[in-house]
C-alpha cells in the first residue's frame, strides 16, 4: 500500500521540456535584450578612429562611454538593427527605419557637462538636408566642451578664453610648428620616438609639423635644429572654412570670436549679424522654417524680431589643435546630439606597432581626463 502524504502538491509529469534549441534561443534573446539595454541607457563602447584628440586619447583606443552621467538620451529611431552601425557595406545600406521617429528626451543624469569634459556626440554637421540622416544615426565624434551654454568663446592666437579668462589647456594639448634646420637632415626614427607627425616642407630647411608639447624643447636641442615656432594663423585673417563661413566675420582657427554660446531661454534680436550665427541653430537643430523677405525676418511664416533658443549648446574642440574638425569648422553642439561623457579606455592598438607590441599596456584600463 502507497502512503499519500496530505497537501502534496501533484508534479506535472506530461509537461514537455524545453529543447536545447528552445534554450539557445531564449539565452541569446535574453543576452540581446540585456546588453540592448545596457549599450543604450548606462554605457558604450567607441573605438578613436583619427588624431584629433592626440597626445590625450591616441588613435587605435577602445572607450567606455558612460551615457548617464549626462542622462541616458532615448532614441529617435527605435526601429534598427542593433549592434551595427547606421549604414554599412559600400553601398550604404540603412540599417534603421526612419518610418517612425520620436521627439528628443532625455532621462535624468548624473551631471551636467562641464568645461574640460570629454564628450561622445553626433556630428552636427550632417543636420544638413543633404544628408538625410536622423540625429542618432549621425556619425559619432569625440571632442572635450570648451565652453557651455551662456558662455563668451574667444579665441586668441591660438589660446582659448572663455568669459574672458584663458581656458587651461590640455595636459597632452598639441599643436603644430614651423622647424627650421641647418640642411641636415632630420632622422625618421626622431618621428617615431617623439610621435611626431610631418604635415609639410615649405622649403629645403623648413619644416611644418605636429610636435607633442613634452617634446618641443627635445627637439630644439638637436644640433641640426636652428629654430622652432609655432604655427598660428594672424588676427583678421578670414578662413572660409571656419564657422560662420561668412566675411563678415573674419575668424580663423587661431584667432576666432568672440561668441556666446546658445542656452535654453536665451533671447536673441534678429538682424544681418545674429542670423549669420545662428541662423543653422534656428533653423536645422531647433526645426523652424526661416525666410528673409527684404529686411524682415520670418520664422515659421511669421515677422520676428528676436527669438528664444529651446536648447542648450556647447562648443567642442580636439586637443590636436592643428588637426582637427571641430567646432571651430561646423559651430556649436545641440543638447540633443550629445550621447555621453568618455570614461575609460579599456584597450588600445597600435596599429604601426609589431604583431609583439600592438597592445598598448600602459593605457589598458586608463581613466580619461
Amino acid at each position: 500500500m502507497k502512503w499519500k502524504l496530505p497537501f502534496t502538491k501533484k508534479t506535472d509529469s506530461t509537461k514537455p521540456k524545453k529543447s536545447k534549441t528552445r534554450e539557445w534561443v531564449d539565452a541569446i534573446l535574453f543576452a540581446a535584450i540585456a546588453s540592448t539595454i545596457i549599450r543604450g541607457l548606462l554605457f558604450s563602447a567607441y573605438a578613436i578612429p583619427s588624431g584629433s584628440m592626440e597626445g590625450t586619447l591616441l588613435t587605435g583606443d577602445y572607450l567606455f562611454v558612460s551615457k548617464i552621467s549626462y542622462g541616458p538620451r532615448m532614441p529617435f529611431t527605435p526601429v534598427s538593427i542593433p549592434f551595427l552601425e547606421s549604414t554599412i557595406t559600400r553601398y550604404n545600406v540603412k540599417t534603421y527605419w526612419d518610418g517612425i521617429k520620436l521627439p528628443y528626451f532625455r532621462l535624468p543624469g548624473l551631471t551636467e557637462i562641464k568645461k574640460g569634459d570629454i564628450v561622445v556626440f553626433n556630428k552636427p554637421e550632417e543636420a544638413d538636408p543633404s544628408y538625410n540622416r536622423p540625429v542618432d544615426v549621425r556619425t559619432n565624434l569625440i571632442k572635450r566642451c570648451q565652453a557651455t551654454p551662456g558662455d563668451v568663446f574667444t579665441i586668441v592666437n591660438g589660446q582659448v578664453f572663455i568669459n574672458g579668462k584663458a581656458a587651461p589647456n590640455a595636459e597632452k594639448a598639441q599643436t603644430s610648428y614651423e622647424v627650421v634646420t641647418n640642411g641636415t637632415d632630420i632622422n625618421p626614427q626622431v618621428y617615431h620616438d617623439m610621435s611626431i607627425e610631418l604635415l609639410g616642407q615649405k622649403d629645403a630647411n623648413t619644416y611644418v609639423m605636429i610636435i607633442p608639447k613634452a617634446y618641443v624643447a627635445t627637439l630644439k636641442g638637436y644640433s641640426n635644429i636652428k629654430s622652432i615656432t609655432p604655427v598660428i594663423q594672424s588676427a583678421g585673417e578670414y578662413a572660409a572654412d571656419v564657422f560662420p563661413h561668412n566675411e563678415k566675420f573674419k575668424w580663423n582657427q587661431d584667432n576666432f570670436g568672440p561668441l556666446v554660446m546658445p542656452k535654453r531661454g536665451y533671447i536673441i534680436p534678429l538682424n544681418d549679424s545674429t542670423m549669420v550665427l545662428y541662423r543653422r541653430a534656428i533653423e536645422l537643430y531647433e526645426n523652424n522654417k526661416v525666410a528673409i523677405n527684404g529686411k524682415a525676418i520670418l520664422i515659421n511664416g511669421k515677422k520676428a524680431d528676436s527669438y528664444t533658443f529651446k536648447m542648450n549648446y556647447y562648443w567642442m574642440m580636439g586637443d590636436n589643435r592643428h588637426n582637427s574638425l571641430d567646432s571651430r569648422f561646423w559651430g556649436y553642439v545641440p543638447e540633443d546630439h550629445v550621447v555621453g561623457k568618455a570614461m575609460i579606455t579599456w584597450m588600445s592598438i597600435d596599429s604601426t606597432g609589431t604583431f609583439f607590441d600592438k597592445i598598448r599596456w600602459n593605457r589598458i584600463f586608463k581613466p580619461i581626463k
